[in-house]
């Protein structure tokens, strides 16, 4: 008769650990009816984004795991997955609402004198950026150069004006330059540059919304004056005032070059050095500067061991209680705490959640269960917040411990693979040495394997936010981890809470500074080999795709049946990527998207024979962001774009070539239009570095004496340079002597007049006459009232106008004289800064015009019977 042993309650197991072990096979647990719950909950966000894909992904998992769990238990999570969706959905149009809200009030952005209250905690920013300008100075030296430390801090507004205007309040706004010491609950007046957010509504990027319907924030400005007139005192506010302390000790005690990395460390302020967030993020290391759920693990272990050794030592407490208990009980709230402290991010506060969970489960007197209680820490997040699979660092925390749950002993087995210490090995002499030296390769195997099952954990996520997957990524995780989590973190965490003892304070921040130091080293040399993979970002079918195939290869019973799995899972991927590049490129349709990139203009055409070219990228003088970085990149990324037939800088001013670099980094480019005015008269390094960059590609830079009056065949569109022809007007600035292209497709076209004003509209009018007439007219110079006068609108009769202007210009654009032209004649009007991009698209008959969440819409032929402004596309 066999012993008691196994799965059986007689063993003396608990019944939470006999009940788990029945819904896992062989390490896998999807049919975990818990763990289909949290899946379904936590992709209401997917749902309301991509609603397609993701319905049929869901139906594909149902499909492939309809015999390994219960009928009841797949419809509570299809129940689930579609309220999700729909809670998901009302806060994104809610959002919207919201948004359209503080633009009409904000625009254009004004001074505002306000009151309100801190509802987040301060971050402090820009002290690293300053130090890689000017090189590691000590801390304290900030204030006496003019520069003292500033945070960012988001505001609820309750009341006061703006410009003039009621601000009628609440209204939630991000602002920057105020001072390091506020807290959350603090009561301010403030005087305040506002405007709205710019979210960059483009069609096939992701919906920008999400991130207001997260946070509230819908404008952004730099403070002027900001007076406290009450402090907070809820446990955010001390939290907020000890974070501060902890900032400052940092300053004082750490090396000038490792106070950027300790504060993200220990605080979650990620204020490093471009030149370092480059180099974290193209090695693979971020993960150890962020306050990732390992690290909120080991700082709450370290808590519970120390809390533990001293309760087992206190007699009465030890002979009454299981310390076991207490320690459980007092890690949840640390735990919280912890999270807040660390900057409330959703790595952290899915760890803190799936530690809860587990040390609930001790004190229950459970045995905790790893994949239970990563389940309840999805179905929570889900629960409270159906957006949560739009945070990057809850989605990358989640991917990683589900990698590291289902992937780490597969891939330690593969590394080394045959029996570890079997019995049999023991009885013989022989195989005792084979079996020894296998245990040893694992053990130098196992961080390798660990690491591994994390990042391709991650890797469609971190697919989806860059182009590119590190290569020596394990490799310097492997050397790197160890360093950062044995040696910075430890030292850095005990230095928060030593002020104390300033000699024990300032061995800590000498260690902590040199393991930081040392796990920069290492990222900025694997960042430089330059060793990573370039892949496309992966579309919501792709993503469903997956899906379905991690369930299938999770359930199969022998592995024949995975590896079939697998193999269909990739026939569909490449398949699905076949598609995702003909939707990129289509063929026998000119589509002509005005993004929007801000107060700039960029132009992105898809040519009829699967060609494409881009007419300027956006840009400004002063503005952090790069538009080129921040919309083109993604955008032609999604496109599966690796070639511009051609590339035109309609004249040489920054918010217009401002993007280009980055836009055309990593591109094929086969002609760079260029007026030649900026080479002239001097455009600036970013002008002069473009042409340098491209002449040493070996792009052909064409000016206009080349292009004026000889038509371009360009992939089925014919593209005819109307001015400035037959070359530069001396007499004339930039924006007159912009390239002006009409784009015909058919019995169609568009016309597109960079920032020509009216003695230029004059001369082309002059010129062409009624040979101007398109159906769409990019409106020139913002719509601007120097421009867009009534002889050229005559002559264009355009049914379709689109103004590149942005939320937070502050020059009037668009023009009410312009707008009052316009309506006159009956044109529908797409404004970027109303509704986001416009996709104009037409076969060479049919014409359809579009804008981000819309669906297409025909577009009236000629003036007269043009759609109203903002008809389709708009919100």
């Amino acid at each position: 008769m066999a012993a008691p042993g196994g799965a059986r309650l007689a063993t003396g197991r608990n019944a939470e650990e006999t009940r788990a072990a029945r819904v896992l096979r062989g390490g896998v647990a999807v049919v975990d009816p818990v763990l289909l719950l949290g899946l379904a909950l936590a992709a209401g966000a997917p749902l309301a984004l991509a609603p397609a894909p993701t319905a049929l992904g869901a139906a594909l998992v149902a499909a492939a795991l309809r015999r390994h769990v219960g009928g009841l238990a797949l419809a509570v999570a299809g129940v689930a997955l579609v309220a999700s969706g729909l809670r998901a959905r009302a806060l994104l149009d809610r959002a919207g609402d919201l948004y359209d809200g503080a633009t009409a009030l904000l625009q254009p952005p004004a001074r505002c004198e306000v009151t309100g209250a801190v509802v987040g905690s301060p971050v402090v920013v820009g002290t690293a950026a300053r130090r890689s300008r000017g090189g590691a100075r000590a801390p304290e030296a900030a204030e006496d150069e003019g520069e003292p430390a500033t945070a960012r801090v988001d505001v609820e507004i309750s009341g006061g004006t703006c410009g003039g205007r009621a601000v009628p309040g609440p209204l939630r706004a991000r602002l920057y330059g105020a001072p390091v010491d506020l807290a959350r609950g603090d009561r301010l007046d403030v005087v305040v540059d506002l405007a709205p957010l710019h979210l960059f509504r483009n069609e096939g990027l992701r919906d920008a919304t999400a991130a207001i319907a997260r946070s509230g924030v819908v404008a952004s400005g730099t403070i002027v004056d900001a007076r406290r007139t009450a402090e907070g005192r809820s446990i955010g506010a001390a939290v907020d005032r000890a974070r501060a302390s902890v900032r400052e000790r940092i300053e004082a005690t750490f090396h000038p070059d490792a106070t950027a990395l300790g504060r993200a460390l220990v605080l979650g302020e990620t204020d490093l050095a471009p030149e370092d967030q480059a180099a974290f993020r193209e090695s693979g290391l971020a993960h150890l500067l962020a306050v990732s759920g390992t690290h909120l693990v080991l700082a709450v272990a370290g808590f519970a061991a120390a809390l533990r050794a001293i309760l087992v030592r206190v007699g009465p407490i030890a002979a009454r209680w299981d310390a076991g208990r207490i320690t459980a009980a007092l890690c949840v709230p640390a735990a919280w705490l912890y999270a807040d402290f660390a900057g409330g991010g959703g790595s952290a506060t899915r760890a803190a959640a799936m530690l809860s969970f587990a040390m609930g489960a001790r004190l229950l007197g459970l045995r905790p269960v790893g994949v239970r209680s990563f389940a309840l820490s999805l179905a929570g997040a889900g629960a409270v917040d159906p957006l949560v699979a739009c945070d990057l660092s809850f989605g990358l925390s989640a991917a990683a411990t589900a990698g590291l749950l289902w992937l780490q002993r597969p891939l330690a087995a593969a590394l080394v693979p045959g029996p570890g210490e079997g019995s049999e090995d023991r009885a013989g002499g022989g195989p005792l040495g084979l079996s020894s030296a296998r245990a040893r390769a694992r053990q130098l195997l196992a961080p390798v394997a660990t690491t591994l099952a994390a990042m391709l954990g991650c890797a469609p996520l971190l697919l989806m936010n860059g182009a590119t997957f590190p290569l020596l990524g394990v490799a310097a995780n492997v050397i790197a981890a160890p360093v950062g989590e044995l040696a910075a973190l430890p030292f850095c965490l005990a230095h928060a809470v030593l002020s104390w003892a300033p000699s024990v304070e300032r061995g800590c921040a000498l260690v902590g500074s040199g393991a930081l130091l040392v796990v920069r080293s290492i990222a900025r040399v694997s960042a430089e080999t330059g060793a990573v993979l370039r892949l496309p970002e992966p579309s919501p079918a792709q993503l469903a795709a997956l899906a379905a195939t991690i369930a299938l290869a999770s359930v199969a019973a022998r592995r024949a049946e995975r590896l079939a799995a697998l193999a269909a899972g990739a026939a569909a991927w490449l398949l699905l990527e076949v598609v995702a590049a003909r939707a990129g490129a289509p063929r026998g349709w000119l589509r002509v998207h005005v993004l929007d990139v801000g107060q700039g203009d960029s132009i992105l055409i898809d040519l009829p024979e699967g060609g494409a070219m881009l007419v300027d990228a956006g840009g400004f003088v002063g503005s952090p962001v790069d538009p080129g970085a921040r919309v083109l990149q993604p955008l032609l990324r999604a496109r599966r774009r690796a070639r511009l037939d051609a590339v035109v800088l309609s004249h040489p001013h920054p918010d217009h070539f401002g993007g280009l670099p980055s836009a055309v980094a990593g591109v094929e480019v086969g002609e760079l239009w260029d007026t030649g005015q900026g080479e002239a008269e001097g455009a600036g390094p970013v002008y002069a570095g473009l042409l340098s960059d491209l002449r040493r590609r070996g792009v052909p830079i064409v000016r206009p004496a080349s292009l004026c009056g000889r038509p371009r065949i360009l992939s089925g569109a014919t593209v005819e340079v109307l001015a400035p022809c037959p070359d530069l007007h001396p007499d004339l600035g930039a924006n007159d002597n912009s390239f002006v292209l009409r784009i015909t497709y058919g019995a169609r076209s568009a016309l597109l007049v960079g920032d020509a004003e009216h003695e230029a509209e004059a001369a082309l009018v002059a010129r062409y006459g009624a040979a101007l007439r398109a159906d769409l007219l990019k409106v020139g110079h913002h719509g601007s009232r120097t421009s867009t006068g009534p002889e050229l609108l005559a002559a264009v009769d355009p049914s379709v106008a689109a103004i590149s202007c942005g939320v937070r210009n502050r020059f009037g654009h668009p023009s009410p004289e312009v707008l009052a032209r316009l309506a006159a004649r009956g044109v529908a009007v797409a404004r970027m800064d109303r509704g986001g991009a416009l996709t104009w698209e037409t076969d060479g008959e049919q014409v359809l015009w579009s804008r981000p969440g819309a669906p297409s819409s025909p577009a009236p032929v000629g003036g007269a019977g043009a759609v109203p402004s903002g008809a389709a596309g708009a919100r």
